[in-house]
């Protein structure tokens, strides 16, 4: 009782292959983790630049109305009278009465019954 020769592997080795298996998939997760997270960093970035660049326009826009203020009696004098309304010693100053109350409409009609298609002999003709 010969054994035939052959290649063989022993406990060993299989336990070693099975276990870099293991890893290289454990490292393949995380690497897909990774990337993802960097995907989503990259976006969050992006959208943060944009609302800096949004609150940096915004910025500027306010820098000149706060210089139209201080340099511009105009403006100045148009920003009183509109949403402080001020108005200037001798201005004749015009007051209308509010509009009355609309009256209440009417209840709205009570709904129709459903509407039965009409007998065959009664039924239009064909256009």
């Amino acid at each position: 009782m010969t054994r035939e020769a052959g290649p063989r592997t022993s406990p060993l080795r299989a336990l070693l292959y099975t276990v870099g298996a293991i890893v290289l998939v454990a490292l393949a997760g995380a690497g897909w983790k990774s990337y993802r997270d960097l995907a989503a960093a990259r976006a969050r970035e992006a959208l943060l630049e944009e609302r800096i660049r949004q609150t940096s326009a915004r910025a500027g826009e306010l820098r000149g109305r706060i210089e139209r203020l201080r340099d511009d009696p105009v403006t100045l004098e148009r920003l009183a009278r509109e949403e402080l309304g001020m108005v200037k010693p001798g201005d004749v100053v015009v007051v209308f009465a509010p509009e009355p109350a609309a009256a209440p409409s009417p209840p709205a009609p009570p709904p129709l019954p459903p509407h039965e298609a009409p007998p065959p002999s009664e039924a239009p003709p064909p256009p």
